[in-house]
């Protein structure tokens, strides 16, 4: 048996001890089951604007996107349906409007679940379609809500559920967005299966263990280009207690690409303290964050983590880097100055974790490559940003920013400070 299959056989077994004290029911039926259906959904408007992108090796970039994603929801007793069409588009990206901008009119989800009670503890669930799919704090896998367009996934999902344990199954496959019309689909480049149990040892404090099998047919790192597979072995502890809040994950990789071996890992922290009864509700928050980069270009091993499908605004509302050869330490507070008004104020301050590794943007996109500097300092970021809920379904948030330059980027090229600004209307109904 190899090695990547072998998690999968092992969750498999766990998913038949779960389900081995209840009997399966029936699924005939008295009479006819009853059909609810409900049309929920959401339209947005954001424009976004940077000077000085890449610290000015891009040009002036300003856009706006506008994303209209309705969803019908159909039910009859175990058995839903859910269709989310999405309308994307976007004008005035410069150099041209990616995958993340704009996809015409699609469709986000169309899928079938199936959800059945095996005894008064234990539920089954499968769902087979397109969905958006979330694990965890969506550090891996996320929805890639904020952008413009996000990152449906064709195949398979099981799980079952028994008291506060949860094990989810995938076996599905990225779909690729296009540019216009109907034409999103599975190619079948990107493939993800997983195994993720979800615990509640006592009350709102959860462990989540997982594997996550990712496989890429025409990965890029750096100028090389190849077969990528990685398994992702991760331990996550989030819980509340009183005004302490704390959200932490590491992630070890093992694979190959390339003919390279790959190591990689990555530790992510969030730990937060509420203070409800001090004006303005503050809340402190600390981030702190550590993936590993490529140690040696010669050795015939990677050492640059990846994190696959993470969510959108990884590091921020607005800052260009993602989670790959990065150290990060980046202090918060949020205000509630209450009537649905929230203020957020982020500082970060980023370096590289190898010297013998580039930056690289939330995509895999390396920003800028080593050469021959020696700094780890990529930069500082300062960002503030403003949300209010209004009457109706309708809301409103404003982000600013700006990254100065530290030595490794003065080092390898342009180094003017990136202005960042964003603001949007959102209509939920």
């Amino acid at each position: 048996m190899s090695r990547s299959r072998l998690p999968w056989r092992v969750a498999t077994a766990l998913v038949a001890w779960m389900a081995a004290p209840g009997p399966l029911p029936a699924l005939a039926q008295d009479g006819p089951e009853a059909v609810s259906t409900s049309v929920t959904g959401e339209a947005r408007l954001r424009h976004e604007a940077y000077a000085r992108p890449e610290w000015g090796n891009a040009p002036d970039d300003g856009y706006l996107w506008l994303r209209v994603i309705p969803m019908v929801k159909a039910e009859a007793g175990p058995v839903g349906v859910v269709v989310q069409p999405i309308l994307a588009y976007a004008r005035g990206v410069a150099g041209g409007a990616g995958p993340v901008d704009r996809t015409g009119i699609d469709l986000a989800q169309a899928y079938a679940d199936l959800t059945l009670p095996l005894d008064d503890r234990t539920r089954f669930g499968v769902r087979g379609g397109r969905a958006l799919i979330a694990l965890g704090s969506e550090r891996l896998v996320g929805k890639r809500y904020g952008p413009n367009v996000p990152q449906p996934f064709d195949g398979l999902q099981v799980n079952l559920a028994r008291g506060a344990a949860r094990l989810d199954l995938l076996h599905v496959w990225a779909t690729e967005i296009g540019p216009g019309d109907f034409d999103d689909g599975s190619v079948r480049r990107r493939r993800l299966r997983s195994a993720y149990l979800t615990m509640e040892p006592a009350p709102n404090v959860h462990f989540d263990f997982y594997w996550i099998g990712y496989a890429d047919r025409a990965a890029r790192f750096g100028g090389i280009g190849g077969r990528e597979e990685r398994d992702t072995f991760g331990l996550r502890m989030s819980g509340q207690r009183g005004r302490l809040a704390w959200n932490w994950e590491t992630m070890i990789q093992r694979g190959h690409f390339a003919g390279q071996g790959v190591r990689a890992w990555s530790q992510a922290t969030e730990t937060s303290v509420r203070f409800p009864q001090t004006p303005l509700s503050p809340q402190l928050r600390l981030r702190a964050n550590i993936a590993s980069g490529d140690r040696s270009p010669t050795d015939r091993r990677l050492g640059s983590f990846n994190a696959m499908f993470p969510k959108g605004r990884y590091f921020g509302e607005l800052t260009p880097l993602g989670p790959r050869n990065i150290v990060n330490v980046n202090p918060g507070i949020v205000l509630d100055p209450g009537s649905g008004v929230q203020v957020e104020i982020n500082l970060a301050a980023f370096w590289r974790a190898s010297r013998f590794d580039g930056i690289y943007d939330l995509s895999g996109r390396e920003l800028r490559e080593p050469g021959t500097a020696r700094a780890r300092h990529i930069g500082n970021l300062a960002e503030i940003g403003l949300s209010v809920d209004l009457p109706r379904g309708l809301s409103f948030a404003a982000s600013a920013g700006a990254f100065t330059a530290g030595p490794f980027i003065e080092q390898t090229g342009s180094s003017g400070t990136i202005w960042m600004a964003g603001t949007e209307m959102t209509w939920r109904f």
